[in-house]
């Protein structure tokens, strides 16, 4: 079976025989590594700590075709000086045909930043020890856990869902 793919568009529904998950295209979409005290904080000898700060959006591309990015800020802070910070946002589009809505929001919730966090990881690490200092790698993250949790904050605020958003550009 042959699929077209425009622009991160996929196939149209009625080339699909069923429900379908696809990952369509995995990239960075943005990433920064900075270390603002460097070469002095390399002979801090104070016990370094970390704030992870994670984030997710999601953006409809069209009325099958998402992105999801996957953001995540590592800063390291050796005393009161700022040994690094990293930023990643690694994003996928993700084609979801034939699903329920709220099918869709769970997988747009759990399942795409499952994809994507083994990348941020890997990023992640290699721009720390690039940088000069120890690699650092992140914690396995429950996607489930987050979602379940995001889902009762929506329900108590009255929100809508991940699929809701409306598609980018002129779709």
């Amino acid at each position: 079976m042959s699929e077209e793919n425009t622009n991160g568009a996929i196939a149209p529904a009625d080339a699909v025989t069923g429900p379908a998950f696809t990952v369509e295209k995995i990239y960075v979409k943005d990433v920064s590594f900075e270390s603002p005290n460097a070469p002095s904080v390399f002979n801090e000898a104070v016990q370094p700590e970390l704030q992870l700060n994670l984030n997710q959006r999601v953006q409809r591309l069209g009325e099958n075709a998402f992105e999801v990015v996957l953001a995540v800020t590592l800063t390291c802070k050796a005393g009161d000086k700022t040994a690094y910070v990293a930023e990643i946002q690694q994003a996928g589009v993700f084609g979801l045909i034939g699903l329920e809505p709220q099918a869709i929001d769970v997988l747009l919730g759990t399942q795409c930043p499952n994809i994507l966090f083994p990348y941020v990881r890997q990023l992640c690490s290699d721009l720390i020890q690039a940088g000069g200092f120890p690699p650092f790698f992140l914690q396995p993250i429950n996607f489930e856990g987050l979602y379940a949790e995001t889902l009762r904050q929506r329900q108590e605020e009255g929100g809508t869902s991940l699929a809701d958003s409306e598609p980018a550009g002129n779709a």
